[in-house]
């Protein structure tokens, strides 16, 4: 089944090289982009996604503030958060608001995983 892919990170090279990826493994899949927090709760006001992935460190407010906030509107969305910063701290408050953290920078394989959890986790009305 198609879904629809969430990409919030404030590099377009980021959400190009994502969107690069969603392509090789997911031709049929859509996507919609937000250069930012406030431009990604716009979107989920008004457009249809499935799954999300985001990046941890943007102006504003970050990926957890936005996974939260993501969280509260659409409670089923599964959620990653992107980051180069690996620290402890980071991934247990990701996981603790319910995201999955991806390493930085995304690649093909990790994404892979994850949107693969994902759908099995909408096809089955767990997400």
């Amino acid at each position: 089944m198609p879904y629809t892919l969430l990409i919030v990170d404030d590099s377009k090279l980021a959400r190009m090289a994502a969107t690069k990826a969603l392509r090789a493994l997911h031709p049929d899949w859509a996507q919609v982009e937000a250069g930012n927090g406030d431009e990604a709760i716009a979107l989920a006001k008004e457009a249809a996604f499935d799954i999300a992935i985001l990046d941890f460190n943007m102006p504003g407010r970050d990926g957890l503030q936005l996974a939260a906030d993501l969280l509260r509107l659409c409670p089923t969305t599964p959620l990653a958060i992107v980051s180069a910063n690996h620290q402890t701290e980071i991934v247990a408050k990701a996981e603790h608001i319910g995201a999955i953290f991806l390493p930085k920078p995304l690649n093909e394989q990790a994404l892979g995983a994850f949107l693969k959890m994902a759908a099995g986790k909408l096809e089955k009305g767990q997400a």
